[in-house]
């Protein structure tokens, strides 16, 4: 009877050991797919918005613009090459006055696709909220403690970080 309670044991200890190794590289095969998934998602975004603006008409004089206005598009500085929040685009000036009021808690992308004026229920703008944050993170102008929620740098001050904000006073 022993033997075969020692047997037992010995098949799950083996069985569990292979699971372990199954599950490591399950989730090396999801962390994969999931920076594939990320890259895909911003790349067609770009796309997208490249499209968009490729088709858009020229506005007709009189006629009311439906889309909110937006400054020229620029690169986003790496924040050693840049002094203040201000040489950023409008767009990510709202970002960083909203990472500011968020306050220690940080900006999660949904909020962030809020306060560029999109729907937080299409999932496609909060992941485009989520790359444009991430940028910011790349370029030192952010950083993401806790994975989604994004926060002003150490060496970065509010007030600093305040001087942005939307042209107009708006968030």
């Amino acid at each position: 009877m022993r033997t075969v309670l020692e047997t037992r044991q010995k098949t799950a200890a083996a069985q569990v050991k292979q699971l372990e190794a199954e599950l490591e590289r399950v989730r090396a095969a999801l962390a994969d797919a999931e920076e594939v998934h990320r890259r895909r998602v911003i790349g067609l975004e770009q796309y997208l918005e490249a499209l968009a603006e490729e088709n858009a008409p020229a506005d007709v004089a009189g006629e009311v613009s439906r889309k909110k206005p937006v400054g020229p598009r620029r690169a986003v500085p790496h924040r050693r090459h840049a002094t203040e929040v201000k040489e950023l685009s409008p767009d990510y000036q709202a970002l960083m006055t909203a990472v500011v009021d968020a306050g220690g808690d940080g900006l999660g992308a949904r909020r962030a696709a809020v306060v560029l004026g999109w729907d937080s229920a299409s999932a496609s703008r909060v992941e485009g909220a989520r790359a444009r944050l991430k940028r910011l993170v790349e370029r030192g102008w952010l950083v993401e403690q806790k994975p989604g929620r994004f926060t002003l740098p150490p060496q970065m001050s509010e007030h600093d970080a305040a001087g942005g904000g939307r042209p107009g006073g708006g968030s």
